[in-house]
C-alpha cells in the first residue's frame, strides 16, 4: 500500500510538471472534488480537466507546499500557487482573458488517498487575493475616517 504523503507528493509533482497523464493516473476513477465557486466534480477526467484549465491559463504555474498534516488516508496541505496569467482561463462565469499579471495565492487542500490515488479532495483558496493580483478586483481598505479607499491612496473611492 502506498503512503498517503508519498501519493500527495506525486500529485504535486505531476501538477508542477504540467503532466496531464500523471495527474489523471493519481486521480481515482471515482474521485469527488470540490472547489470555491460551487465547483463539484466527479471522476478522474473532470478533476484532471480542472487542473489542466489552471495550468493552461498559467503555463508557468507551480505549487509550493508550506505545511502538511497526515492522519491515516487523510492529508491537509497548506500551499501557494504561483504563476503568470498569460493565456485565457475558463471559469464558471466565462472566459477570463489573460492579464499578464503574476499570481501568488495561498490555499489549503484536504485530500483522502487510497491505494496510491486521490479519492476525495476539497480545495479552499484566497479567491479575492488571486483576483486582486490579476487586476480583476480592486483592493480596498479603510482610511483613518473609515472610508473605503484603494490601497496606496488616502482619498475615498469615487
Amino acid at each position: 500500500m502506498t503512503d498517503t504523503k508519498d501519493s500527495a507528493a506525486k500529485l504535486v509533482e505531476a501538477f508542477n510538471n504540467h503532466d496531464e497523464n500523471a495527474l489523471h493516473a493519481i486521480h481515482a476513477a471515482g474521485i469527488k472534488f470540490e472547489a470555491p465557486g460551487g465547483i463539484r466534480l466527479e471522476g478522474s477526467d473532470a478533476v484532471t480537466g480542472y487542473a489542466m484549465t489552471w495550468l493552461k491559463g498559467f503555463p508557468d504555474a507551480k505549487i509550493t507546499v508550506r505545511s502538511e498534516v497526515v492522519n491515516g488516508p487523510w492529508l491537509v496541505q497548506e500551499f501557494t500557487l504561483q504563476g503568470t496569467h498569460t493565456a485565457p482561463l475558463k471559469s464558471p462565469a466565462g472566459m477570463i482573458p489573460p492579464t499578464g499579471k503574476r499570481i501568488d495565492s495561498r490555499a489549503v487542500s484536504v485530500g483522502r488517498y487510497e491505494n496510491g490515488q486521490n479519492v476525495e479532495a476539497r480545495l479552499y483558496c484566497d479567491q479575492a487575493g488571486a483576483m486582486t493580483t490579476r487586476g480583476l478586483l480592486t483592493q480596498r481598505v479603510a482610511n483613518s475616517e473609515g472610508q473605503a479607499v484603494r490601497r496606496g491612496t488616502t482619498g475615498p473611492v469615487g
